[in-house]
Formats: C-alpha cells, structure tokens, sequence
C-alpha cells in the first residue's frame, strides 16, 4: 500500500479542491498524486408510472456538449443522501419520488477522484417544481425502458454514472 509521506492544497474552489500528495510506494520509491477532492453526490435512476426513465439533458461545460444523464447532485454538509434525492428529482425533473430505494453506489473515477455517487431507484413520482440552479440549464427527456440500451450502445447516454446506474436498474428487471 502507498503511504503518504505529505499533502499539499494547490486549489480550493466552489466545486473542488486539487491536493498533491507525496507518497512513498510499496517498494520504496517516492512518486507524487494528483487528486480532486470532490463532495458524494446522488444519482437517480427516476422511473415514473408508464415505465419512461427520466432523463436530463445538459450542457456540460468538460466536454463542450449537451449529455442525456440521470439526473444528479451533490449532498450537501450535513444532508441525508435520501433528501439529495428529493431535492435533486425536484430541482432537476419537476417531480417529487414517493418511493426511494438505495440501488448501491461507486467511486466516479477512483484513479483520481475522491467523489462517490450513491445510487437511488425513485419511483411513485409526483409533480412537484422546484427551481432549478440559475446555473443550470436542463431539459426533462422521457424514455422508455426499452430503448435504454439502444441509447447506451449507440453513444447518445455516453457518461459513467448514468451507464452504471442504468444498468444496474436493468439487472433487477430480469
């Protein structure tokens, strides 16, 4: 196992901070990591009572284009992963989930990363609005189940977090 042997905070900012750490690897060479510290976040597999998936359609500044995700957020200090899920499915897709269940979760790139997304199935859902981030710009798209893994082998749901959770929902239908 590596053993850190110093770490220094090179960035702090509103959504992440970067450290570099010294560490000492297990055969004795010193090399150095570069990590983003990143809060745990929620992603929502949301399925509503016709067995359309609700996804979002953003812009995402990273890769200069519009993704079809699940939708997802970050838990804030203090905050129960379960209320995340609330005000994320409202902020994000205009309804409220009647029902949450935990699906499990994952590490978003552990290589680098410290951020880990617990993964919630909601269901049961409701209108209920709630204003987006005036940072966000994001469109509500309806999918049928059925054409989910279409759209993962095509490209058009191309990030990591809505692959894993969509699949892993799609495991517990079969």
């Amino acid at each position: 196992m590596e053993k850190t042997l110093s770490s220094q905070l090179i960035y702090d900012g509103r959504a992440v901070k970067l450290r570099v750490d010294t560490v000492r690897m297990p055969g004795g060479r010193e090399t150095r990591r570069e990590i983003v510290e990143h809060r745990d976040c929620v992603a929502i597999v949301a399925v509503d009572a016709d067995d359309n998936v609700l996804l979002v359609n953003q812009f995402r500044k990273s890769v200069e284009k519009e993704l079809l995700e699940i939708p997802a957020g970050g838990i804030d200090p203090g905050e129960d992963p379960v209320t995340t899920v609330r005000r994320e499915m409202q902020e994000e897709t205009g309804y409220l989930p009647g029902k949450v269940e935990k699906l499990g979760g994952f590490y978003s790139s552990p290589g680098f990363c410290t951020e880990y997304l617990h993964l919630y199935l909601a269901t049961d859902l409701t209108p209920s609005p709630l204003y987006a981030e005036d940072t966000e710009s994001i469109k509500l798209v309806r999918v049928p189940i059925s054409q989910i893994p279409s759209l993962i082998a095509s490209g058009s749901i191309c990030d990591a977090k809505s692959i894993a959770g969509l699949l892993t929902y799609s495991s517990l239908l079969t």
